[in-house]
């Protein structure tokens, strides 16, 4: 599905009589085109199925299976996303992946491109991590998959109960990671 540029630009004009400014204003003339390209930027992930994602990331290197549980951890990854409910910014987020090989890896970049790709969508920040897993899983044939999100929602910050500290921390576990509690804390006490 591609962005519709030009309905977003119709719609942002009417947004903007709506809040009793003039669209035909030096100042603002052409913001309805130029949110309409940024939310094409913004939201590039809507385009694409999780499928999708895994599919443009699946390049991988093979490495010896070990059954020790050794991980591979990517941290601090920034993204931003958009909050489906208000279609608030979600910033300062940052980003752990944490996933045990099955006889093969993924460039560690492809980890940050796919959480940075899930991301840019209408979404949650529960729902980011719990996609965001899904896709490590079918690039990567493990289904041993970890995922910690700290994130700031302007939805609570900017608006609202307006607490500008208050952050939102979120786990995805998948496999051995939901199983097995030692693992678990091997991870976070990695992140912390």
């Amino acid at each position: 599905m591609a962005i519709d540029q030009k309905a977003i630009e119709e719609h942002i004009r009417g947004i903007l009589v709506a809040l009793g400014d003039n669209p035909e204003r030096e100042g603002i003339k052409d913001t309805p085109r130029r949110v309409a390209r940024m939310y094409a930027e913004v939201f590039e992930g809507m385009n694409y199925s999780n499928e999708e994602i895994a599919a443009m990331f699946t390049k991988n290197f093979e490495v010896p299976t070990n059954s020790n549980g050794d991980m591979v951890v990517v941290k601090d990854i920034e993204v931003f996303s958009y909050c489906e409910h208000h279609l608030a910014l979600m910033y300062d987020m940052k980003v752990t992946v944490a996933y045990i090989p099955k006889g093969k890896v993924i460039g560690l970049s492809k980890i940050a491109r796919i959480a940075d790709m899930v991301a840019k969508r209408l979404q949650l920040q529960e729902r980011i991590g719990t996609d965001i897993a899904e896709v490590i899983c079918m690039a990567t044939g493990s289904e041993d998959v970890a995922v910690y999100i700290e994130g700031v929602h302007s939805c609570m910050t900017a608006r609202g109960i307006k607490k500008d500290s208050a952050k939102t921390l979120t786990t995805t576990f998948r496999g051995r990671f939901d199983t097995d509690v030692n693992l678990q804390n091997k991870l976070l006490l990695m992140i912390k």
